[in-house]
């Protein structure tokens, strides 16, 4: 876990109104940080770009799907 104090986080587009299942993400960086937005000072996740496109893709193709 790293400190969620960096900056330029931002929500996907698909993030707006009033869901609260949101993820963040820090780009510009040798790593992804990842957050959840409800906690901003929160605790992040880094993850390595490899790692982070694969769970993009996986999600995208349907495989990760919802938990809630």
């Amino acid at each position: 876990m790293i400190s969620s104090e960096r900056t330029g986080w931002f929500k996907s587009s698909y993030s707006g109104g009033s869901q609260a299942e949101c993820l963040e993400v820090a780009p510009g960086r040798p790593d992804v940080p990842v957050r959840d937005s409800k906690t901003a000072h929160g605790p992040a996740l880094a993850f390595s770009r490899s790692g982070w496109a694969a769970f993009v893709a996986a999600v995208k193709d349907g495989h990760i799907g919802a938990w809630f």
